[in-house]
């Protein structure tokens, strides 16, 4: 079976994940920024946004660059996200994954970054670096 193999974009901003009450409203500096992803949960209200945007005493984790999957896929793709964090987990590297309907965000640690470069490109997925 031949391997799906999609190029990666690598973009400038650094992000936070964040993790409010269940019943919080959603605040307004998760919603500045180009990109932002925000999940309600029955346990949780997670926000991922630029970390410049991110106020002083919220529960976060800094640190977080995002790779996109280039162009649109189809939902009847199956394995997209696992050929890509299935090798990064052999190299121990751990990931937030964000799903659109357009495509897929792996978002990795920065200090983890160039490591999951290389080991997406040994895998043959191209990574561009679009982050300046």
């Amino acid at each position: 079976m031949r391997k799906l193999r999609r190029k990666l974009l690598l973009g400038p901003e650094t992000f936070s994940i964040c993790r409010l009450e269940r019943k919080a409203p959603v605040p307004q500096w998760a919603l500045a920024g180009e990109f932002f992803s925000i999940t309600r949960t029955g346990e949780e209200l997670s926000i991922v946004c630029p970390r410049e945007q991110v106020p002083s005493g919220i529960q976060k984790q800094d640190g977080w660059k995002a790779l996109r999957v280039e162009g649109r896929l189809d939902f009847s793709l199956t394995g997209v996200l696992s050929s890509l964090t299935e090798p990064l987990a052999r190299g121990g590297i751990s990931v937030f994954a964000i799903s659109t309907y357009d495509t897929d965000y792996l978002l990795v640690k920065d200090e983890q970054l160039k490591e999951a470069i290389r080991v997406l490109r040994e895998e043959g997925f191209e990574v561009e670096d679009r982050s300046g």
